[in-house]
């Protein structure tokens, strides 16, 4: 990253894809000053937004955590992208962050809410316990939560038809992108390991929100 960036982020399976653009630019800037990076944690980019270096990243993970039912901005979500609301799962609750199986996450869920939560969910409690565990105060003006879905949603004027992980999914939101990126083929085609490119194609819709 060279001068100030701003950031999107998407949980891979290596661990984070981040996508940044320069911060600066009266519009989005075109492709060829656009970074893709993985990293296994989430330190480079608290380092980079407690310099100042990274003015504000947007992240696709729940941050701010009920303790007890939904939360308002989820179910908003859901009623915005109409056929696309499967996209939105809702956040669980804080008590479920303490759970290291399954089983215990749908009971502590259950006790507090009277739901348990599913799979989809648990699988990222891990990253979602990164993230609340980093989130502090004082990032929280810097370091905010997206919904991609939302953003393509804006983007294209109306919900993707496909789902992100199917060819039909990703052209569409390619084409979305590239309303304010431009041709972003080579960027997905050679994009780094452990990134798949729905979780690019994210990442970008982060970049363009945090910009």
């Amino acid at each position: 990253m060279t001068g100030q960036v701003v950031g999107g982020l998407d949980g891979c399976a290596a661990g984070w894809v981040l996508v940044t653009v320069p911060a600066h630019e009266a519009t989005v800037p075109e492709v060829t000053a656009l970074e893709v990076t993985v990293h296994a944690d989430l330190g480079p980019v608290m380092a980079a937004l407690e310099s100042g270096r990274m003015a504000a990243a947007a992240i696709d993970i729940p941050i701010g955590l009920p303790p007890l039912g939904p939360r308002a901005c989820d179910t908003e979500a859901r009623r915005l992208l109409g056929p696309r609301r499967s996209s939105v799962f809702p956040a669980p609750l804080r008590t479920v962050l303490g759970a290291r199986t399954y089983d215990e996450a749908c009971d502590l869920s259950r006790r507090a809410g009277g739901r348990g939560v599913s799979k989809q969910l648990f699988n990222i409690v891990p990253k979602i316990r990164e993230v609340d565990e980093l989130a502090s105060p004082d990032l929280q003006s810097r370091l905010f939560e997206m919904c991609p879905e939302l953003s393509f949603t804006v983007l294209w004027g109306t919900p993707m038809r496909a789902n992100k992980r199917t060819a039909e999914g990703r052209t569409e939101r390619m084409a979305a992108l590239r309303r304010v990126f431009g041709d972003l083929t080579d960027a997905v085609a050679h994009r780094p390991r452990g990134a798949a490119a729905d979780d690019v194609l994210d990442a970008m819709a982060g970049a363009w929100i945090a910009h």
